[in-house]
Formats: C-alpha cells, sequence, structure tokens
C-alpha cells in the first residue's frame, strides 16, 4: 500500500525527523494508546497502553518479590502537616501540590494533600509498625496513582495524574539501607536493559537534581531518538531524614534506641513514553517483544473463493493456538471489513514484532510470511516448527533492539574538555547528545547552563572510568565526570 494510501485512511504519521513533537503526539493517538480527558493534563490509557502498563507491572512486580519485597497500599490523601514536617520535601513538592480543602460541603479543619509521593502517610504508617530491630526490616511496595500539578503536560511524559510503583523500605543500619538503594537501582537497570531494551546509563543525581529529603538519588538516564535524556527511574537513599522526623525508632539488640534507615524508589507510565522514543519510526510504535501486548499477530489473506478462505482461517486459528501454547501473545485478526493491506499498516503503527501473512498459496506450500517489525524483513518460512521460529525470531528482536539503543547513545555520547566546546556542542539546531564532562560544580553553576544551554545534569555514571581533568565550571581538579544532556 503506497504511502499517500495510508495517510487517506488515517493511518500516517508526520516524520519524527519533521516535527518530533507532533510524531509523538500522532504516534500515541493512533496506536491507541491515551487521549486527553476533559481535566488539563490527564489522560485517558485506552485498553492498548493499558495492556503495556500491565505487561511492565507484572515483570516489575515479580522482580520487586523476588527481591523480598511485599505490595501494600496507603491512603491517597495525606494531611498537609505531614508534608510540612520535612523541611526539604514540602519544599520540593509544593509548586506540584493538588490540595483539597473543602469535603462533605464543608471547610476541612486541616487541608489535605492529593497524593504526590507517599513518603510521609507511610512513614507516620511505619512508626507505629516498628518497636523491635526484629521488625525490620520492612520491605514494601505499593501500586498506585499520584497527582503532581503539571504546567506543561504531554502524555505518558508529563501528565497531572499518573500511575506508578513506589517502594518504601525501613532498615536497621545504613549499610543495609545503602545495599538496598542500590539492590533497586539494579533492578530498574536489569528491567530497562532486557525488557524495555533502553541501554539506560546508571548513575548518582548532583545535590540540585537530587529527590526532596533524600541523601543520595540515583537513577537511570536512558537517551531517546532525539538523543534527548529521559530519567527512567530513581532509587532514593533516605538516610534517617524521614524516620526521625516521624519517630520510626526501634530497640537494638543491645536495648538501645536507634532511628531507622530508609529507602524510596520508582518508576511510572513514563516508562511508555520512554518505549515510544527510544525505538519508535515514522510507521509509528516498535515494541520490545517482552512487553508488547501482542507480540504477533496473523494475518489472513482468504480472497474471494469462500473454500480457499474458510481452509487459511482453519490453518490461520490452528497456528493461533500453537502459538498460544508456546506461551505467545498472539492476535488473530479476522477482521473482514477492512484489506490486509490496511491492517498491515494498523498493526505497524501499533509495534506488534510480528506479522504473520498467511494466504492459500501459502497454505497449499505448508509456508507463511513473517514480517519483523523492528528492520521490515520478511521471509517465507515453513510452517513446520513455526511456533518455536517465532519464540526464536522474539528474542532476536528483543536483543537486536537492546544492542541498537546501546550503540546509539554510546556514539551519541562525546567527551567534552572546555566550557567553550560545551557551548559548541549545544549550539546546534538539532540535539547532539550526551555530553560526559569533568564536573564539581554546585547548584549556581548547574543553573547558568541550565538558562544559557537548556542542558541539565543528569548524572554522575557509575561505570565511567576514573580519569583526572579540570571542571568546567571551576577549574578545580577532578576526577568526577557528569553527563549533561537536553532532557524531557
Amino acid at each position: 500500500m503506497s504511502k499517500d494510501k495510508v495517510k487517506d485512511k488515517g493511518l500516517g504519521v508526520t516524520p519524527m525527523s519533521e516535527d518530533s513533537a507532533k510524531w509523538y503526539n500522532e504516534v500515541v493517538h493512533k496506536a491507541e494508546l491515551a487521549e486527553h480527558s476533559p481535566v488539563r493534563g490527564s489522560m485517558v490509557i485506552k485498553p492498548y497502553g493499558y495492556a503495556l502498563w500491565e505487561n511492565i507491572q507484572k515483570v516489575l512486580d515479580k522482580m520487586f518479590k523476588d527481591t523480598g519485597h511485599q505490595n501494600a497500599y496507603f491512603p491517597m490523601f495525606i494531611p498537609m502537616s505531614f508534608l510540612q514536617k520535612e523541611a526539604d520535601h514540602v519544599e520540593g513538592f509544593s509548586p506540584e501540590l493538588a490540595v483539597v480543602t473543602h469535603a462533605g460541603g464543608k471547610e476541612l479543619e486541616e487541608a489535605l494533600v492529593v497524593r504526590p509521593t507517599s513518603e510521609t502517610i507511610i512513614n507516620d504508617t511505619y512508626a507505629k509498625w516498628v518497636k523491635s530491630y526484629r521488625d525490620l526490616p520492612i520491605l514494601i511496595n505499593q501500586w498506585a496513582n499520584v497527582v503532581r500539578w503539571e504546567m506543561r503536560p504531554r502524555l505518558f511524559l508529563r501528565t497531572t495524574e499518573f500511575l506508578w510503583q513506589e517502594g518504601h523500605t525501613a532498615h536497621a543500619t545504613k549499610d543495609e539501607a545503602i545495599e538496598e538503594t542500590m539492590r533497586m537501582l539494579g533492578v530498574y537497570r536489569d528491567f530497562s536493559d532486557n525488557y524495555a531494551a533502553f541501554a539506560p546509563v546508571p548513575g548518582e543525581k548532583s545535590a540540585s537534581e537530587r529527590f526532596a529529603g533524600a541523601v543520595q538519588t540515583f537513577s537511570i538516564e536512558a537517551m531517546m531518538k532525539d538523543k534527548k535524556a529521559l530519567q527512567a527511574g530513581t532509587s532514593h537513599f533516605l538516610g534517617q531524614n524521614f524516620s526521625k522526623v516521624f519517630g520510626i525508632q526501634f530497640q537494638n539488640s543491645e536495648n538501645q534506641l536507634e532511628f531507622a534507615w530508609q529507602t524510596s524508589w520508582g518508576v511510572s507510565t513514563r516508562l511508555i513514553g520512554g518505549i515510544i522514543l527510544s525505538h519508535g519510526d515514522d510507521k509509528g510504535l516498535v515494541l520490545p517483544p517482552r512487553l508488547a501486548p501482542y507480540q504477533v499477530v496473523i494475518i489472513p489473506i482468504g480472497g474471494k473463493d469462500a473454500d480457499k478462505k474458510t481452509i487459511v482461517m482453519q490453518k490461520a486459528e490452528q497456528i493461533c493456538q500453537e502459538l498460544n501454547h508456546k506461551g505467545i501473545r498472539v492476535k488473530f485478526d479476522t477482521r473482514d471489513n477492512v484489506s490486509p493491506g490496511f491492517k498491515y499498516n494498523e498493526w505497524e503503527m501499533k509495534g506488534v514484532p510480528v506479522r504473520l501473512e498467511l494466504g492459500p498459496r501459502d497454505v497449499e506450500n505448508n509456508s507463511a510470511i513473517l514480517a519483523r517489525r523492528d528492520i521490515f524483513e520478511k521471509n517465507t518460512v515453513s510452517l513446520d516448527g513455526i511456533s518455536e521460529r517465532i519464540a526464536g525470531m522474539l528474542d532476536e528482536i528483543q536483543i537486536s533492539m537492546f544492542e541498537r539503543a546501546k550503540s546509539f547513545r554510546q556514539e551519541h555520547t562525546q567527551e567534552i574538555n572546555s566550557l567553550g566546546e560545551l557551548k559548541e556542542y549545544f549550539s546546534a539546531e538539532t540535539v547532539p547528545g550526551f555530553a560526559l564532562i569533568h564536573w564539581d560544580g554546585d547548584h549556581h553553576d548547574e543553573t547558568k547552563l541550565k538558562e544559557e544551554l537548556k542542558i541539565t545534569n543528569r548524572c554522575f555514571p557509575l561505570e565511567v572510568e576514573e580519569k583526572e581533568g579540570t571542571c568546567l565550571a571551576t577549574g578545580k581538579k577532578t576526577t568526577k565526570r557528569a553527563i549533561f544532556a537536553k532532557a524531557y
């Protein structure tokens, strides 16, 4: 089907290179992931988009439980006084808060905040639960929605209300809490590499980018196809900041009172935005097989002959059952009111990793056509062992997508050794990528670069070789290196 005919049917999108923001919005809508709601900044997640989120949930939920965590649920309304107990926390979130002052036709004695994050309400609960070192550690995760009043909303990337998970743990020692912080950063990195295929950079946030109330914040920073950075997950070492404020004390083995050491960590539906931006192309979504709602779509091509059409449909149903038995998520597209060509374009837009085309001649020859979404490769294959062949192809696609993302990030990460070079690097009309620089500057130095070049300190990468150099802001000798980039 020609490009013009695709557009006539409403399936075309603006090329990414022409207008990436417009491309993104069109893909979200035309792939039926989400749409805007009547409330500014909020979204309706459609079934296909929610199925993608459910797959993300399933994978992460198992990872959390495999590392000893349990799920629980805490209230979405938080007394304003709770947030005010931790000064950095309330200051960091104040501009984003949604506050309830009236309910039941009356003004409330104390305003309630709609959950922006749950450290305060959870720690108030933990103070009641923890009395002895035997009560620790507490390893809890919560799947929930949160509200942060967003001034510049964008579907999945920045919305007033979004879905997420937030882990909150309490430990008897500082070392245990730090170990937990890094363990969960590793879980996010594992998920991003092996499921979302982002190939992100793990690192520590600078003081100015740190989570409000944390001692240390670690993140994974992924490079999108437009070479901007996306923070794909965070893990925070909270120290004893919240435990001291909320009185989470325990009697240690020597009968002495101590404050608990804590962590929190989370990812959100922003991951869906990352999947779109990291892998999508001018035909729409390209979904990593391990997360795709459908890993295979079967398109029967029956023709006008009723008998041949019946034979094709029966064979397609047989293949569908075989794939289901193999544990492969498959969609059998039996619609007869649209052409096969339209279906090809529609499922390409939705990013299904593998398309199986089956017509009368294919059935006669015991074969089918397999099309890979990621590289647009089509091959005729035997139907013998088709489920094993497709399972192998899905693994190949998953690995290939990760390797492409990793190579892309490496190719567009450049070491910068002077302020002039940094300014030149980010003065280009197009976003160049990540700048790896020596950095020992403070909040004011970062603010200057943010105002002048519209870049931020994404992280101090954990896996970059130490190398002495000169900080671009202060002129001091340092081995610390940071990634600066334009970001979402």
